[in-house]
């Protein structure tokens, strides 16, 4: 497949983009993530295998997701039943995705642990014992944010379009994680830019007692499949 670079300015643009396709059916968006926000707190109520079943399934709910971006863009109606459009097609490698990314997350955690963990929990049990916070806890707790998030950006990256990937092309999940990391990799611009925004929206959102989030949260996915569209030059064959 083609992959195509494109400007930082896109990063805004794909938010935008986002925003239309939430604005062509608003209530059924929220709908979608009021339904999958449920699953998501019925699965936690069951440790620990309930939060692992989600995070393995996350991939699978994404792709239905873009599923129905596709279809509103096709002047379709975007439906409840989207959610779950992708357990239809290639559930397993969507779930295979889920997987590599979970065993990701557990190696950038491990790799914290062990490369600050000892120190910092030992300074952090110190700190509680005496009721205060030492210059070399709080340094220690930097740098294992600092650490965690210089492995989690390329996982993330390697994710991103991933589940698209495989519902629209039918990839298997490595060549899908393969190709988004690439895609990430070569427009590093856009993404950084759409990150920045997003924060920045996020945190507006949020002050009006997270109802801005009703919005925010949809629109942000939406913008994924705009990005997609915008990156990958080959239409999808789904």
């Amino acid at each position: 497949m083609e992959v195509k670079k494109v400007t930082a300015s896109h990063g805004w643009q794909w938010i935008r983009g986002g925003f239309d396709l939430f604005r062509m059916n608003p209530v059924i968006w929220i709908t979608l993530f009021f339904v999958y926000l449920l699953l998501g707190m019925v699965l936690s109520l069951v440790p620990p295998v309930g939060p692992i079943i989600l995070n393995l399934l996350a991939p699978v709910f994404m792709a239905g997701f873009m599923l129905g971006c596709q279809a509103l863009e096709s002047g379709e109606e975007l439906e409840i039943n989207h959610l779950f459009a992708g357990f239809k097609q290639n559930t397993s490698q969507l779930i295979t995705v889920g997987g590599l990314y979970l065993v990701g997350i557990i190696v950038v955690a491990g790799l914290v642990f062990v490369t600050t963990g000892g120190t910092v929990m030992s300074e952090g049990l110190h700190d509680m014992a005496n009721q205060h916070e030492t210059p070399e806890a709080s340094g220690g707790m930097l740098l294992a944010a600092l650490l965690a998030l210089a492995l989690l950006i390329p996982l993330v990256m390697a994710y991103w379009f991933a589940p698209t990937l495989v519902i629209f092309h039918g990839m298997s999940a490595v060549e899908a994680m393969k190709l988004s990391f690439n895609a990430c990799l070569n427009n590093l611009g856009a993404f950084t830019l759409y990150g920045l925004i997003s924060m920045v929206l996020f945190i507006l959102a949020a002050i009006p007692l997270g109802l801005g989030l009703l919005v925010m949260i949809p629109t942000l996915t939406a913008s994924l499949y705009v990005s997609y569209k915008d990156i990958f030059a080959q239409e999808a064959v789904a």
